[in-house]
């Protein structure tokens, strides 16, 4: 969601602050501001409603610099998007404070602050923050101090900045269920909510834990647990680039997301597949004895790594006969669910950051501290990393756009492998099943280029699309779950209402929209359920809707006035087919968006990691 950025020098940060917003610009936000302790004119400040470029040109306008300065892109939660609203919030001119996450106390706190004389300019919990920390302050008389006993009265999730004019050579961080992370260099050190924030400056970081705080110097990082005692925590070398996070030759990120799936793909199953089998190991050292005892698979996650958990529960009840639940964790948390000891609870999360997904991994280790977990993320210091039991890393590079593309595929990569290893251990795979899987997976890259390669036939497809105002998907069976994905993918970049049915539901409800002006948008492979489909296909164009088929090269639909079809791939079977059909609807959610204007990366309302409820 929001994105922080803080940096402690002997040379002027303000730079060094503007880059890293911009490379963060794809959590999603609406104003964008920073705070810096100048070499002589002490606390200055710049907020700016709108994009980083506009705060950029605020700032070369003030002629702002100094050594020790705090940035932030925000995402509204507390108060409308507004200049008053943007961070960093100052309390009385002597500290400055950004905060990502939810003060849930706020009102509280606002009622004991205003009773102590404090004035408020803003309708945000952040602002509260601020001035609790300088309250803190006032009797403490050290900035360290002040934060360590202010968070202690904080409920709710934040990852805070905070700088004073009191103490000049220092930079407070702290975190509690929002992502922090600390960038260490030499003679200058850093803080940022991600660390391609942090890459143009160094690859060393300290991912600080849950309760954390740390005490940033020029020449020293020192790191307290909630507790308050030092810790020491791993420094790791993050095998990112700072060109990993450019657009390159692209347009979009999107788009260059689309197109680095093959590569993605290949390198997920990199060092994961040899020959014919699977290799062991692959989740973890104690993965297989977990696998021998599990009954039944539990998948909770969010958007999209929802829909890869969806695809997954087809494959693991149809290949090996084992039961799979699948549910929004958002839903998942605030019920009362019923855990089995024998289930494996696997989280999907591209960030590894989720607010949902974590909380409902945390209530499932404090309710039932034996049920085993895995987490699939792409973030390997994430917080449901350390939080699983089991991990396995997808290796899809940065996702820097909103809408997730290399990440879902990487992640149905990942649930295939775990279908074979799980299948495996158990001895509900043959090796023959199991070989003609994994050569199916190898192939994955091949057939992903292939269909990227009828992008120009897409694009002609999005011409016809770009001034509709609703969209109806259909699939069935595994391809249902994908109708769902490339409809969100459509509605949460192009604004065009866009809904996903099982195609067999047709009769039930949604075929009462059918007509001339409602496109739909069908998944036909070569598989069981054509015969099926193709019969929901004739009753929406007997209702004179306008069909668009992405096809199997083999299904026999033909295009006729009315019905669009592109031939997508061949020969692919249950695993791999979903995957590769994938690839069409990302590139025809991406070119209507194009078409239409709109903020492709960056949609309008919604971020990336989505950190807090």
């Amino acid at each position: 969601m929001c994105g922080i950025v803080g940096a402690i020098a002997e040379r002027n940060v303000i730079p060094l602050l503007l880059e890293g917003l911009k490379r963060l610009e794809y959590r999603g936000y609406d104003s964008a501001g920073l705070a810096v302790l100048t070499w002589g004119d002490g606390l200055q400040r710049a907020r700016a409603l709108g994009k980083v470029a506009i705060l950029e040109a605020q700032v070369q306008g003030m002629g702002l610099s100094g050594p020790l300065g705090i940035a932030h892109t925000r995402w509204a939660t507390h108060g409308a998007p507004a200049e008053r609203n943007a961070h960093p919030h100052i309390s009385c001119d002597r500290l400055a404070l950004v905060h990502n996450g939810i003060i849930e106390n706020h009102a509280e706190l606002r009622a004991r602050l205003t009773a102590l004389g404090y004035s408020f300019t803003s309708e945000t919990d952040t602002e509260v923050a601020a001035h609790w920390i300088e309250h803190r302050l006032r009797e403490t008389g050290d900035l360290l101090s002040a934060v360590q006993q202010a968070v202690m009265d904080f409920e709710g999730a934040y990852a805070l900045g905070v700088i004073t004019v009191a103490q000049p050579d220092r930079l407070v961080a702290a975190r509690k269920g929002s992502p922090l992370v600390i960038g260490l260099g030499i003679g200058e050190n850093f803080m940022a909510s991600d660390v391609a924030a942090l890459l143009p400056v160094t690859q060393r970081f300290i991912f600080l834990e849950d309760g954390d705080l740390a005490e940033l110097r020029r020449e020293s990082v020192v790191v307290y647990d909630a507790q308050g005692a030092i810790v020491e925590r791993p420094v790791k070398l993050s095998s990112l680039t700072a060109a990993a996070a450019e657009k390159g030759p692209y347009r979009h990120f999107m788009q260059k997301e689309i197109f680095e799936q093959p590569r993605a793909v290949a390198d997920t199953l990199e060092g994961r597949i040899a020959g014919a089998r699977v290799l062991e190991g692959i989740f973890g050292a104690a993965a297989d004895e977990v696998f021998q005892r599990i009954r039944q698979v539990q998948i909770i996650a969010c958007g999209t790594s929802f829909h890869a958990g969806l695809t997954a529960r087809y494959w693991f009840e149809d290949i090996l006969g084992l039961p799979c639940q699948v549910e929004v964790a958002s839903e998942f948390r605030y019920r009362n669910p019923v855990i089995s000891e024998d289930a494996l609870f696997v989280t999907l999360s591209q960030s590894g950051e989720t607010a949902d997904t974590l909380a409902a991994l945390k209530n499932v280790k404090a309710r039932r501290p034996t049920v085993a977990t895995l987490t699939i993320c792409n973030v390997p210091e994430s917080s449901l990393a350390r939080e699983s039991d089991l991990v396995f890393m997808t290796h899809a590079g940065p996702e820097i756009g909103v809408a997730s593309t290399k990440a879902f595929t990487t992640q149905l990569i990942a649930l295939a492998l775990l279908l074979v290893s799980i299948g495996k251990v158990q001895g509900r795979l043959t090796d023959n099943q199991e070989a003609r899987i994994v050569q199916g997976l190898s192939r994955i890259p091949g057939k992903i280029a292939d269909a990227l390669a009828k992008e120009d036939r897409i694009l002609a497809l999005s011409e016809k699309l770009v001034h509709k105002q609703h969209a109806l998907f259909l699939g069935r069976g595994a391809m249902y779950p994908i109708a769902l994905e490339g409809a969100l993918k459509l509605k949460e970049i192009s604004y065009i209402h866009a809904e996903a049915y099982p195609a067999g539901e047709l009769k039930h409800g949604p075929l009462a929209l059918v007509d001339e002006s409602m496109p739909v948008i069908a998944i036909a492979p070569q598989d069981d359920l054509l015969a099926k489909l193709t019969s929901n296909l004739e009753e929406v164009r007997a209702r004179g809707g306008e069909l668009f088929v992405f096809a199997d090269e083999t299904a026999g639909v033909e295009a006729s006035e009315g019905i669009h079809v592109v031939p997508v791939t061949s020969n692919v079977g249950r695993i791999s087919a979903p995957i590769i059909f994938t690839i069409p609807l990302q590139l025809l959610a991406y070119h209507v968006a194009v078409l239409r204007g709109t903020d492709v990366d960056k949609p309008r309302n919604l971020a990336k990691s989505v950190t807090v409820e």
